[in-house]
C-alpha cells in the first residue's frame, strides 16, 4: 500500500529492504525478525512466501487503516512502474548472500527492470556476491560507521552509488 501510495504522490524512486523466505522468494521487509512489525515469533527465513504474506505488518508503526502484508518483491515489480528502485540487502552468510543476488537477476531479467536497478548492501559479503555473480547488476555501498574508508570500500567494489550515514559526512571525507 505504501509504495502505490508513493507513485499516486509522484514520488518515482524507492529504497526498499530484502530477505529471502525460507522457501527462496525475496521479501520486502527492513528487519529479518518478524516481531517488530509483525507482533509475530521468528525470522523472515524460517517462514515461506505464501505465509509471510498473509501476515500484517503495521505493528509497531503509523497507523494504517487497512492491513498490510508483507509484499514480495515480484509483486512490487508488476504493480509498481519506479524509475529506480534501490534494493538493500542486509548482510548475509555467503551462501544466502549469493542466493539473494542471483534471484535478484533472475526477477531484474524477467521483468526488464535490469537498468532501474541498484543494489546496495552495507555487507562486503554481499558486495562480493554481486561483483562475482551479478556483476551486470548496479551496486552501490550503505556506510554506517566510520571503521573502514566508505569511499575506498566503494571503489573496491565498483559500487554506482554511495549511502553515507550522516555521522560519516564530514569536511574530512568529503573535500
Amino acid at each position: 500500500a505504501s509504495f502505490q501510495r508513493c507513485l499516486e504522490h509522484g514520488v518515482n524512486r524507492c529504497e526498499l529492504d530484502l530477505h529471502l523466505s525460507r522457501d527462496g522468494e525475496l521479501m520486502v521487509i527492513h528487519d529479518p525478525t518478524l516481531k517488530r512489525t509483525t507482533g509475530r515469533r521468528g525470522k523472515v527465513a524460517e517462514h515461506d512466501a505464501a505465509t509471510l504474506v498473509t501476515y500484517d505488518a503495521r505493528e509497531g508503526g503509523p497507523g494504517w487503516v487497512r492491513p498490510t502484508p508483507i509484499p514480495r518483491l515480484e509483486e512490487l515489480f508488476e504493480k509498481c512502474p519506479f524509475e529506480h528502485w534501490q534494493l538493500e540487502v542486509k548482510s548475509a552468510s555467503r551462501e544466502r548472500a549469493a542466493r539473494t543476488v542471483t534471484r535478484i537477476r533472475e526477477l531484474t531479467e524477467r521483468f526488464g527492470n535490469r537498468d532501474k536497478v541498484t543494489v546496495t548492501s552495507g555487507s562486503r559479503t554481499v558486495l562480493k556476491a554481486l561483483n562475482e555473480l551479478t556483476p551486470e547488476l548496479s551496486r552501490g555501498l550503505v556506510a554506517e560507521y566510520a571503521w573502514l574508508d566508505p569511499l575506498k570500500v566503494a571503489q573496491h567494489y565498483g559500487c554506482a552509488l554511495l549511502a553515507l550515514n550522516w555521522t560519516l559526512c564530514t569536511p574530512e571525507r568529503l573535500l
